[in-house]
């Protein structure tokens, strides 16, 4: 399994709709901000079938450096994390069992 890069889903796109890949390139690029600017904003994103896009905090706290053992504070902050829809989970999951 490898990773897909934007270049290839914008080819794979542009061939299922018929669109060129310029105008496939715009139309995912200002999906990829939408979906940024949504997120900075705090608020989440759910795409009914795929999957919700939101933002998680995360707080201070005390780590310990493990090559010197010296506590190390960490800052908190928020992170944005992807939670699956069961749909795509279990498309995941049949698909890649019957490999």
């Amino acid at each position: 399994m490898s990773n897909i890069t934007k270049k290839k889903l914008v080819e794979k796109v542009s061939i299922r709709t018929g669109l060129t890949q310029i105008d496939t390139k715009i139309v995912l690029e200002c999906f990829l901000d939408a979906l940024s600017n949504s997120l900075e904003q705090g608020n989440g994103i759910e795409i009914r079938g795929f999957g919700r896009f939101k933002i998680k905090e995360k707080k201070a706290r005390t780590a310990r450096n493990p090559r010197t053992n010296e506590p190390v504070e960490v800052q908190g902050g928020y992170k944005p994390i992807f939670e699956p829809s069961r749909e795509l989970k279990k498309r995941v999951n049949d698909s890649l069992l019957k490999k």
